[in-house]
């Protein structure tokens, strides 16, 4: 595995070491001890699994708060995503700073956030299914969300917005002071 971080600290592409033969390739996706060695959070405990039939399809922005705040690593295994995650680390130097890439099933590309940070992708297929592990379970009464079109973050979607649950339409505005329990 090849990690580079990204311009916002803590968060990590991840891309594939391949081992090619005749047959194809070999390589690891997951590796606790690799995670460590980045100074990562090797400890997932929870596999999603998300499928989207339409292209534009927008989910999240979405994120745990205290005490179960997690850490995610994504990966598109059919079609091809935006995905995006936001920084809402109280006190960090890149708080609503915002980094996006395109990982296609083609391209193989990951995605770590670090706890703190809201997540999120738009499809850039039809029939796209992604899959992210996630470091702690998901727990209905932490569950949290920011407006994907928030001014706050002025993300840059790739495609209008062709479908987005009425949930993750209406989370309100960001409000950093506004948290009754740090992230």
């Amino acid at each position: 595995m090849r990690f580079t971080e990204t311009r916002i600290p803590g968060a990590f592409f991840v891309d594939l070491h391949t081992i090619n033969d005749e047959r194809g390739f070999f390589a690891r996706g997951w590796c606790a001890d690799e995670f460590a060695q980045h100074g990562l959070i090797e400890a997932m405990v929870q596999l999603n699994v998300g499928f989207s039939h339409q292209r534009g399809s927008v989910r999240g922005l979405h994120y745990q708060q205290f005490p179960d705040e997690e850490a995610k690593f994504v990966r598109c295994t059919r079609g091809a995503i935006f995905d995006v995650i936001v920084d809402l680390r109280p006190g960090s130097p890149t708080l609503r700073q915002w980094v996006g890439a395109e990982l296609t099933a083609d391209n193989r590309r990951m995605l770590y956030a670090p706890p703190g940070f809201a997540h999120g992708f738009q499809t850039l297929a039809d029939n796209t299914e992604t899959y992210y592990l996630t470091s702690a379970r998901y727990a209905p009464q932490s569950a949290r969300g920011v407006r994907y079109n928030d001014p706050a973050f002025g993300i840059e979607w790739p495609l209008p917005v062709s479908s987005i649950s009425p949930a993750d339409a209406s989370w309100p505005d960001f409000e950093p002071g506004a948290r009754s329990t740090p992230l």
